[in-house]
């Protein structure tokens, strides 16, 4: 048999079809500035200086061109680096480190082959071809790609073969490349593609970069025969389930804040299923291939390519940036990003929001070609799989009417279009659709979806202000079944934001922090969504305060319009709960709310954080809290409507935001202002409750000895009386009796509550000022993150602190565990075995905050109570950052009664109410101004301060134990 030769430079296939495109569409590949592959064979014949080629093997040869391939793989990834910030372009970018790699290959296969083994004619049964294959087949790779290979065979491996694959293996890896490798035959690649679909896909983008021509076309006449014909259905099914489960494991959304950019719903891989698809079903390798199939239009096409190319940008400057695979597009990398991509700041919007803003579109945009093409598929009868909402199916049914209206037809559970001039006949009709979804529980077919978005040029001025046109929105946005599903597909399509500008300039707008896991419209979606589950009773267990009292609103309307706009001024330079009150306004009228129900929506946007923040950063056993907010809530049924849109908008921020802390905090607030709405709030004075509360609890521990009743009974001040909870009472007297039984003046105790999601752990020690700043720092130290702490002083001298920390387990067992170590470091620190610093050092590191920046604030307020001073401090998070400014207020001589601490990803808000040692309010500018001077410090130079290193190391140094 005659030995096949080895293909020239001029007839090696340099990169793919979809690689190509890239070049004859934008600006040249410019190639040259990337590697010289001529020079760099040149270079490697160089260094065989033996005939018979032993030369090149020795250990000082395979040294020096492995030195010559790290510097042409180190400049043509810094040229390409360079060439990615000069055009932008991410598509070539990729192309070019293919590009790049591909040269590596054949370069080092020619050297092996000629001059290393001294085989240049090769035998029939010796023939090689070595292939790119899954992503690398694509002609794409990101700088931190694997790079999977195909060394393909006629028949078994030969000991020639087996040797050169092995020198180009070692090679890559001394290169520092991760290198996906396997070695088949096409015998054994036709049946493992047939019998797995992984390996089927990767065998679908093959492209030949080096060896046997004639074997690599064998190899796809062979596939196209055997392995894709008639089978395109299961392949389809499998790839369309394989990207749902992905997008499963992602959260099953685009709008992530920290986006996934390869595996993301939205993503690379996205568009990459489309293509396999494309080649699979349609035999297609470029968008412009689609087009003549009629699956795409131009438009649609040079979206696909705008997005593609986008997304390849983003993921190479990631890769560049890191020095390796990255592919989550955290908050840490976003800033940066967003400035190699060349974005600036505008009034609202940061450069980092912008740049967010645009990924989301382009993601929203990757999802509307994915309805596109599932729509030409089921137009082409390919399968029967999973589309939008798994709803790619074969026509089985004729399509039937819907009562009432000749413009839309029902197809297997799904609404469509009667003809193709539906919307342009009536533009009401692009509201319409929706509506008779909503209506009668139908899913929306792609063709509907894909004639909408051709046809949102339609949604005018004139359309927005039809009666009947915001009859129709009303309605789908208080639908009784499924608001959330019509809407969604409203804003995919994107009816909602042309129908409503304003809603519109927040569509995939993103917050830059690390408190909201979704962007703007996706929140505002979810918030609809939690009131209709609510109202459904889905939720019964985990809120029943609210699903209790759902039921009795009378303003549902109202509800979910404010539902609908809370957030919808984000972006803006002006307090977005004021400017969407405004909008509220001037929308509400237009939707067809009457004046009252449109001041009733203004007030809930405008008040939307009201109730949250007075639940989590006030005192609640204060009765001044208590009062201002009913003032503001006005009237039972108003604070029911607050109560449900606070609800709704904590557990739509995204996963373990909502907790049952928060829920508890949220009741008490509730309950305690329906009393004062409803006149049932008591106005017996301070002393009489007080003395009431005594008797209370002398009667609880009637059976104790008359002598440690009355110690236990009187050893509180009225603010301990009168705060905590009857039961909690008992359970300390019971704690601090046995503490002293023992003779210890130093004790702790912990206990769980699964209920309100918290962990308790209650404190007694001799008082100080500094105490609970140890404490913080203790639990700092051990990860838990404090919620809430009561500070109670003694009439014998002791302190009584409780303080509650964010739970960790799900299960009571292993969290009591976790809260029993956290209260022995509190132990082993307030006796001075233990130093906060050192404590600090040992903990795991917590997430980064650097990428953001968050002013300080410090208010000191003495409107919020009748007997405290408020002190509120706002700003970036760290830890030990509680017991910093803890320590700084006890070295202002105050004298903290309870701090209130809520965190917001990276932002703080820490509430203390304060006295002096004197009991009184702190009165005086000057001595506000120094608490704010003070307080500042420890964000502005916390070195010196309690968890920084230079810190006095023991407790012993404050008096807190001899």
């Amino acid at each position: 048999m005659t030995a096949q030769p080895i293909l020239s430079s001029r007839e090696r296939p340099t990169r793919s079809a979809q690689a190509r495109q890239v070049a004859s569409s934008q600006t040249d590949l410019r190639a040259g500035e990337i590697v010289d592959g001529e020079a760099l064979r040149a270079a490697l014949k160089v260094l065989d200086t033996d005939e018979t080629g032993t030369g090149a093997n020795r250990a000082e040869a395979r040294a020096e061109v492995l030195a010559i391939l790290k510097r042409v793989n180190a400049e043509g990834r810094k040229a390409a680096e360079r060439l990615l910030f000069e055009d932008g372009g991410g598509l070539l970018c990729a192309a070019r480190i293919s590009h790049l790699q591909d040269e590596l290959i054949r370069a080092v296969h020619d050297f092996a082959l000629h001059h290393v083994f001294g085989s240049p004619n090769l035998s029939a049964g010796e023939r090689m071809a070595i292939c790119a294959v899954g992503g690398y087949g694509r002609g794409t790779l990101a700088p931190g790609s694997d790079i999977d290979l195909l060394f393909l065979l006629p028949y078994k491996q030969t000991a020639l073969g087996e040797q050169v694959a092995e020198y180009l293996l070692y090679l890559l890896w001394d290169l520092g490349l991760k290198v996906g490798h396997a070695t088949r035959s096409v015998e054994e690649c036709v049946r493992l593609s047939a019998e797995d679909f992984t390996i089927r896909t990767a065998l679908l983008e093959r492209r030949l970069i080096c060896g046997d021509k004639a074997l690599f076309e064998d190899l796809g006449r062979r596939f196209d025969a055997e392995v894709t014909a008639g089978t395109g259905r299961a392949f389809i099914a499998a790839k369309l389930a394989e990207r749902d489960v992905r997008h499963r494991k992602s959260g099953d959304t685009r709008y992530l804040v920290e986006p996934n950019v390869k595996e993301g719903k939205g993503g690379l891989r996205d568009l990459h299923t489309l293509f396999w698809i494309a080649k699979d079903h349609y035999r297609v390798d470029t968008r412009e291939e689609l087009v003549a199939a009629g699956v795409f239009s131009r438009r649609e096409a040079r979206l696909f390519e705008k997005a593609e190319d986008f997304l390849w940008a983003v993921r190479c400057h990631m890769h560049f940036l890191t020095g390796k695979p990255e592919e989550r597009l955290s908050f840490d990398l976003q800033p940066e990003i967003a400035s190699r991509l060349g974005y600036t700041s505008h009034p609202g919007l940061t450069d980092v929001e912008r740049f967010m803003k645009h990924y989301f579109l382009i993601a929203k945009d990757v999802g509307d070609l994915t309805g596109i093409f599932c729509a030409a598929l089921e137009e082409e009868n390919a399968k029967d799989a999973p589309g939008l909402r798994g709803l790619v199916r074969s026509f089985r049914r004729r399509a039937r009417q819907i009562p009432g209206t000749l413009a839309f037809l029902t197809d297997n559970g799904r609404i469509t279009v009667a003809n193709r001039n539906v919307f342009t006949d009536d533009p009401v009709n692009l509201l319409r659709l929706f509506k008779l979804a909503a209506v009668h529980q139908l899913e929306y077919h792609p063709d509907a979806l894909k004639l909408v978005r051709r046809s949102l040029r339609l949604l005018d001025g004139a359309v927005r202000i039809n009666p009947e046109a915001n009859s129709l929105f009303l309605d789908v946005l208080t639908d009784r079944h499924n608001p959330e599903l019509h809407l969604r597909r409203m804003n995919e399509a994107g009816v909602l934001g042309r129908f409503i500008p304003e809603f519109g300039k927040i569509v995939s707008m993103m917050q830059f922090n690390m408190y909201h896991s979704y962007t703007v419209d996706e929140h505002l979606l979810r918030t609809v969504a939690c009131f209709s589950r609510l109202e459904h009773g889905e939720l019964a267990s985990e809120l029943p305060m609210t699903s209790g009292f759902v039921e009795t609103i009378r303003d549902r309307v109202p509800l979910y319009v404010a539902l609908l706009l809370h957030d919808i001024a984000k972006g803006r330079p002006e307090d977005h709960s004021v400017a969407g009150a405004e909008i509220a306004e001037e929308l509400c009228p237009r939707l067809g709310l009457d004046g009252r129900e449109t001041e009733l929506v203004a007030w809930l946007v405008r008040e939307h954080l009201t109730l949250s923040m007075t639940a989590q950063q006030r005192d609640l056993t204060d009765r001044k809290t208590i009062r201002d907010f009913a003032e503001r809530a006005q009237t039972l049924d108003r604070l029911k409507l607050l109560t449900l849109l606070t609800v709704c908008d904590i557990r739509a921020v995204g996963p373990g935001v909502w907790n049952n802390w928060k829920g508890q905090l949220i009741r008490t607030l509730y309950a305690e202002t329906e009393l004062m709405l409803t006149g049932g709030y008591s106005e017996t004075s301070r002393r009489q409750r007080a003395d009431y509360g005594r008797r209370e609890l002398a009667e609880r521990l009637k059976d104790w000895p008359e002598e440690r009743r009355a110690a236990r009974v009187d050893q509180h001040y009225d603010n301990y009386v009168l705060t905590v909870p009857l039961d909690d009472q008992v359970r300390h007297a019971e704690f601090i009796e046995a503490a002293d039984r023992d003779g210890r003046s130093l004790s702790t105790v912990a206990r769980t509550d699964k209920f309100r999601g918290v962990t308790e752990i209650t404190v007694l020690a001799p008082d100080h000022p500094r105490l609970l700043s140890l404490i913080a720092g203790s639990c700092a130290a051990a990860g838990a993150n404090i919620a809430d702490a009561q500070i109670f002083t003694m009439t014998d001298g002791r302190a009584l602190d409780i303080v509650t920390i964010n739970r960790d387990f799900a299960e009571d067992a292993d969290e009591l565990r976790r809260a029993e170590r956290i209260a022995k470091t509190v132990e082993s620190l307030l006796n001075g075995r233990e130093a906060i610093p050192a404590l600090l050092a040992r903990r795991r590191p917590a997430r980064s905050t650097k990428s953001f920046a968050v002013e300080p604030r410090i208010d000191v307020r003495n409107d919020l109570s009748n007997r405290l001073t408020v002190i509120e401090v706002e700003g970036l998070d760290r830890p030990g950052l509680l017991a910093d400014l803890t320590g700084a207020i006890s070295d202002l001589s105050l004298d903290i009664r309870s701090a209130h601490i809520t965190t917001f990803g990276e932002k703080v808000v820490d509430v203390f109410y304060v006295t002096d040692l004197l009991g009184l309010k702190i009165i005086g500018e000057g001595r506000a101004d120094r608490i704010r001077r003070r307080l500042l410090a420890v964000f502005d130079s916390p070195e010196g301060e309690l968890s920084s290193a230079t810190a006095k190391p023991s407790p012993v140094a404050f008096g807190i134990v001899p």
